[in-house]
């Protein structure tokens, strides 16, 4: 058997475990492009070792990627997270009779101390919402699209994702999420006057179709992309001076750590989440804990 012949070997059986992850586990795109990220990274690395299949790789090869990922200068945390999709891909190799072990199951994670979710507080959160210039359409959207994150709670991805068929002003609410899981969220004031601000003097300028199912387009007229949006954040970041790692998801920390700081009850913030296990709201009650005990030991005059 030829080298060259091996060497497909290990993107056939990539290939068929992306394949598993989107047509039977049903997994989103965020999550997909994460597994393919990392599973990358590891075919690269094995193109230099000469590693032609997954089911070469034993407990040594693994751990001498690991020290490699650590080299290259990723963190505890990324290290981990390729390890994990290592382990899941050897995982589906196992299941599917391709291999008779997980080496990536014996090599451990370095510990490493968990960040708590970045949260803005009230008056970065005002700083920020308030950099769209409603002077022209492309700050009348912004303007709408940053109200509506912090108003709701949604990732960037449920966003983007909104077409104009999911917005109730009339009732201020927002339909969101697919038609097996969905969710109904409430909109205050502000989110619904923006909302309708854009769609009256912003969106009907910048659509390039009128059939446009999107609530949110680019200057091009198409829907709103990620990318776009993550640029359109880090720019008013900038301009606000807000000098915390912000990232789309901040805003969604931040709604939830303000809601709950005010007396919300956690299971209600959950179900706007859309979180399906209470743990992962629970970590916001965490932060505010941290939060207290910190101040308590910066401001009490006997700490």
């Amino acid at each position: 058997m030829t080298g060259q012949i091996i060497e497909k070997n290990i993107y056939l059986q990539f290939n068929d475990y992306m394949s598993y992850l989107k047509d039977v586990k049903k997994s989103s795109d965020n999550t997909l492009q994460a597994y393919e990220r990392d599973l990358t990274k590891f075919m690269d690395y094995a193109r230099i070792e000469s590693i032609y299949s997954f089911c070469d790789v034993d407990v040594d090869k693994v751990t001498a990627y690991k020290k490699y990922l650590s080299d290259s200068g990723l963190s505890p945390s990324s290290v981990s997270r390729s390890l994990s999709a290592l382990r899941s891909m050897f995982q589906y190799l196992i299941i599917s009779g391709e291999c008779d072990h997980n080496p990536a199951r014996e090599v451990p994670n370095d510990k490493y101390e968990k960040k708590g979710p970045q949260v803005l507080n009230s008056k970065e959160i005002e700083l920020l919402l308030s950099q769209p210039s409603t002077d022209d359409i492309k700050g009348i959207r912004d303007k709408a699209m940053l109200e509506l994150l912090y108003a709701t709670g949604i990732k960037v991805t449920e966003l983007i994702n909104l077409n104009i068929v999911d917005v109730n002003l009339q009732l201020s609410f927002i339909r969101c999420g697919t038609d097996s899981k969905e969710r109904f969220i409430p909109l205050y004031p502000i989110a619904v006057k923006s909302i309708q601000n854009y769609l009256e003097n912003s969106r009907k300028l910048l659509i390039l179709h009128k059939d446009e199912p999107a609530l949110f387009v680019n200057i091009a007229g198409e829907r709103m992309t990620r990318q776009g949006f993550w640029k359109i954040l880090k720019n008013y970041a900038h301009s606000a001076k807000i000098h915390k790692e912000i990232t789309p998801h901040t805003l969604r920390h931040s709604f939830a750590a303000h809601l709950l700081e005010n007396g919300a009850d956690i299971h209600d913030i959950q179900e706007i989440l859309g979180h399906s296990d209470i743990s992962s709201t629970q970590r916001y009650a965490q932060f505010l804990k941290n939060k207290m005990k910190n101040s308590y030991m910066k401001y009490h005059p006997r700490a």
